[in-house]
């Protein structure tokens, strides 16, 4: 039990600093629009118990709104994919939580990169190529608590960028992005403590981030800074 509530602190936390441009209640579920956001601030989540009529209430909210309907489904809602399955909803993403306690974490070096807010336009031209485009710059602008954007640099040249913010006491790593050309060079660590010294400044616990399964050197580096996983998810998307 004591799993699924920090499961769903987590959760809270990823939404409250990543959040969609639009949400309502639709029966047990909430559903989202995120303004060409991705996946994470578009997907319907079910909060409740749910029923077969439930679930096709809210496929007709999907139909009306001209969207194939999308699902978020949690770990421990087992049941859920199973119906979203036999309707013919193909699994994808599957995704780690992952959080550590601030103290564990390595702190940055001054040095090797800074923060700031509103984002420059460096940090900008890092998140554009790596796929990061307007409408999630658009996800990044509507968080209201503390928040930042994160540049690291290498050899005097910047090579990678970050948005982090804090809701209750945790502190959320989103949109690391390291050009290719600058990988394997320490850079995602680089900024992770960057993440991790700001967040401490911001009165931040726990930094926490999501990454997906089949990424195994970013779950590694994760694993070897101490992170540990404290939820997971996956998307079904209709067929």
């Amino acid at each position: 039990m004591s799993e699924q509530i920090g499961a769903t602190r987590h959760f809270a936390a990823f939404e409250a600093t990543w959040p969609s441009a639009r949400q309502a209640p639709c029966g047990p579920f909430i559903w989202r629009d995120g303004a060409g956001g991705g996946r994470r601030v578009s997907a319907a989540t079910l909060e409740g118990v749910f029923s077969e009529t439930d679930l096709d209430r809210i496929e007709s909210r999907f139909a009306a709104a001209g969207r194939t309907p999308l699902f978020q489904v949690r770990q421990g809602q087992d049941a859920f994919d199973r119906v979203l399955e036999r309707r013919g909803y193909r699994i994808g993403d599957p995704s780690l939580c992952l959080a550590a306690d601030l103290a564990i974490l390595p702190d940055a070096d001054p040095e090797a990169g800074f923060a700031c807010w509103p984002p420059i336009a460096v940090q900008r031209e890092i998140w554009e190529a790596g796929g990061i485009d307007a409408a999630r710059l658009g996800v990044m602008e509507r968080v209201e608590g503390p928040k930042t954007a994160l540049l690291a640099r290498h050899e005097e040249r910047p090579c990678g960028a970050a948005f982090v913010a804090v809701a209750q006491h945790i502190a959320v790593v989103h949109a690391l992005e390291v050009p290719q050309a600058e990988r394997r060079r320490g850079i995602a660590r680089r900024l992770v403590a960057s993440a991790a010294h700001w967040a401490r400044g911001a009165g931040a616990r726990t930094l926490a981030l999501q990454v997906t399964a089949e990424n195994a050197a970013a779950r590694a580096l994760y694993s070897s800074l101490g992170m540990h996983e404290v939820g997971r998810y996956h998307y079904r998307t209709k067929i």
